[in-house]
């Protein structure tokens, strides 16, 4: 029978009512406790890592959650990370640049409700999360939540309440879990046996996201410059800059890079991708200026993918390199 470790960090999954609010108080020990069926998968263990919201869980959470799972690699056959939904698809990016080609299934899921109340989704969750990890075709970073298999670097949360919270975005669903049957839609691939994964170990945070509205200007960009390294711009439509090549916005991004800083331009629709070259609001920039465009890529693998880019290297030509590499199906060109 196949040992897989879960790793709690909080979450509506681990909440309860504090008198302010939900808060996440249950541990690791208990989420279990309501879940005795996943003794039929597999042999479960559990540590809990921290015990937070996730609105509060960042960079530095990511990087403790790679570490504990780089420490027990070794003794377990796969790992199911219980997090709370609101940055549930930023972890999962973030995990998928900070541990890459893994040969065992590291699963991230929560619930919409806690697991202690009797009509959750938690219950439901967890066990299709441990049926996955426990399957020996599970391979990398997924994210399993209301009976779907997303890839790490493919999944955005798009419901705030519903139970069917997280999408696929522009690439399909690796599998779906139906009745307690997995049902795989894409190939497995193939690990020799032995194979170990890449574990990275440093985030840069220093990355500032802003998002265009009509009519916006540019003076507050001007002066965010010394604060942040990069800069990922979301605009409209295909991808486009007010004013073109020559307004105030396209002036304050040439003082960014100027000041070494990494420009990188995506769309705001949450669907299809950007393409500069279509309009010449995109076009002229980009033709002007050393951009990086994330084309179909979230925001939550962009984000999360520069920072680690960010982390590796500072050299402009290395990190176009590194942000346009592969990672897990995250980009499509």
């Amino acid at each position: 029978m196949r040992r897989i470790l879960m790793l709690a960090t909080g979450g509506t999954i681990a909440s309860r009512e504090s008198g302010q609010g939900l808060s996440p108080a249950i541990t690791s020990e208990e989420i279990l406790s309501y879940a005795p069926r996943l003794g039929e998968l597999c042999r479960v263990e559990a540590v809990q890592l921290m015990n937070l919201d996730s609105t509060n869980i960042g960079p530095g959470h990511w990087l403790e959650m790679a570490a504990a799972i780089e420490r027990n690699y070794g003794a377990y056959d796969g790992f199911v990370i219980t997090h709370g939904t609101d940055t549930m698809a930023y972890t999962a990016a973030a995990l998928s640049y900070l541990i890459q080609d893994s040969p065992k299934p590291i699963v991230i899921t929560g619930s919409q409700k806690s697991i202690c109340l009797d009509d959750t989704d938690a219950r439901r969750n967890l066990y299709d999360s441990f049926l996955y990890a426990a399957d020996g075709d599970s391979h990398e970073v997924s994210l399993v939540f209301d009976g779907r298999v997303i890839l790490g670097t493919r999944a955005r949360k798009e419901r705030s309440k519903s139970y069917n919270a997280f999408s696929s975005v522009d690439y399909p669903e690796a599998a779906v879990i139906r009745d307690g049957r997995l049902i795989r839609y894409l190939a497995c691939r193939h690990y020799e046996e032995g194979a170990v994964p890449a574990f990275y170990h440093r985030l840069e945070d220093r990355v500032l996201l802003l998002t265009l509205i009509p009519g916006m200007g540019a003076e507050g960009l001007r002066l965010l410059k010394d604060s942040y390294q990069a800069l990922i711009l979301q605009s409209f439509g295909v991808g486009g800059l007010p004013g073109g090549d020559s307004g105030p916005l396209a002036q304050a991004i040439g003082e960014w890079l100027e000041a070494g800083r990494t420009i990188v331009m995506m769309t705001q629709v949450p669907y299809e991708g950007s393409d500069m070259s279509v309009y010449q609001v995109g076009q002229q920039v980009k033709e002007k200026f050393q951009l990086i465009e994330t084309y179909n890529m979230t925001l939550e693998a962009a984000a999360a993918k520069l920072m680690w880019v960010l982390g590796r290297t500072d050299r402009p030509e290395e990190i176009r390199d590194l942000f346009y590499r592969p990672v897990q199906h995250d980009l499509i060109r």
